[in-house]
């Protein structure tokens, strides 16, 4: 996969998931990929250098993009230069938030490969539908992870994963 291409019209605001879609917020007040440069800053955990022939691979935990999107630069985490502990978070901190229970059958929770369950079941419990499509209990939705296309309902409070290809 690869980066999210430039939206053919950018717009200042955008309706986040966590206020239901149904208001708009300023951009860059949001983690929106829709933005007029598509260079972005995450932290992330550096795991491991593969060498190879034609260059090195950097493989990094806990990013907060696609897999296949280019890291154009790595900088070290200086605790006293980016960690701000009396940040807040904005109209993020007001917002309601509310949790899915997950029916994940262990027969499907097998497709999944090793290391990545959790992940996945963290994702699922945050309701990842598009906003304002929460109202169709019997509608199966797709979410791509790992590689894998998982298949679920919502009804109710209650995520059920339906298949894992």
């Amino acid at each position: 996969a690869t980066a999210s291409p430039k939206p053919a019209r950018w717009s200042p605001t955008v309706r986040p998931p966590r206020l239901g879609g149904a208001e708009r917020v300023g951009v860059f007040a949001t983690r929106s990929p829709f933005r007029p440069n598509p260079i972005g800053l995450t932290c992330v955990k550096l795991d491991h250098v593969e060498l190879t022939d034609t260059g090195p691979i950097i493989h990094v935990l806990g990013a907060d993009l696609r897999d296949g999107t280019p890291i154009y630069d790595i900088k070290p985490y200086i605790p006293f230069a980016d960690c701000h502990p009396n940040a807040c978070g904005g109209w993020i901190e007001d917002a309601p938030w509310h949790e899915l229970d997950v029916d994940f059958p262990e027969q499907l929770q097998a497709e999944v490969p090793v290391g990545k369950l959790t992940g996945l079941t963290e994702v699922l419990r945050q309701d990842p539908r598009r906003a304002g499509s929460k109202h169709e209990p019997t509608r199966v939705y797709h979410l791509a992870y790992a590689g894998l296309d998982v298949a679920f309902t919502v009804d109710g409070d209650v995520l059920h994963v339906a298949c894992v290809s």
